[in-house]
């Protein structure tokens, strides 16, 4: 399961609700991943995939905009991460997701987990040190 740490705590209670967010729909996902009473979850992988679009670049616009407000010195680096999760997301093949349902969840997971844990704990956390 995919739970909230304390430990992910930036600091700043907007981005930190927001940040909680993210692991809900991680947590989603894998609550479909290991729904053995669903045969086709290809309508709902794209659910997931379009929350988490749609989520993630209005969370980004938020810490974004804190950035240019707080003049943070590493904002052009730290937007870079971010529209590199864009673009993964946004070039996701569907075809392959409908292929191999259960596979592409995993690697959706992983990449979720992976990618918002590192970027919290390495470059989020950063921000309420400016």
């Amino acid at each position: 399961m995919v739970k909230w740490k304390s430990e992910y705590e930036v600091g700043i209670q907007l981005i930190d609700e927001q940040h909680k967010k993210l692991f809900e729909i991680a947590g989603r996902t894998f609550e479909l991943l290991t729904d053995d009473l669903c045969v086709d979850k290809y309508d709902k992988i794209i659910e997931v995939i379009n929350e988490l679009k749609a989520y993630t670049i209005y969370h980004f616009q938020t810490e974004e905009e804190y950035m240019i407000q707080t003049r943070y010195k590493k904002y052009f680096s730290h937007k870079v991460e971010h529209d590199d999760f864009i673009n993964k997301i946004n070039g996701i093949d569907l075809y392959s997701v409908d292929k191999m349902q259960n596979e592409y969840l995993i690697e959706l997971l992983n990449f979720i987990i992976e990618w918002v844990g590192k970027h919290i704990l390495e470059n989020d956390k950063q921000l309420a040190s400016k």
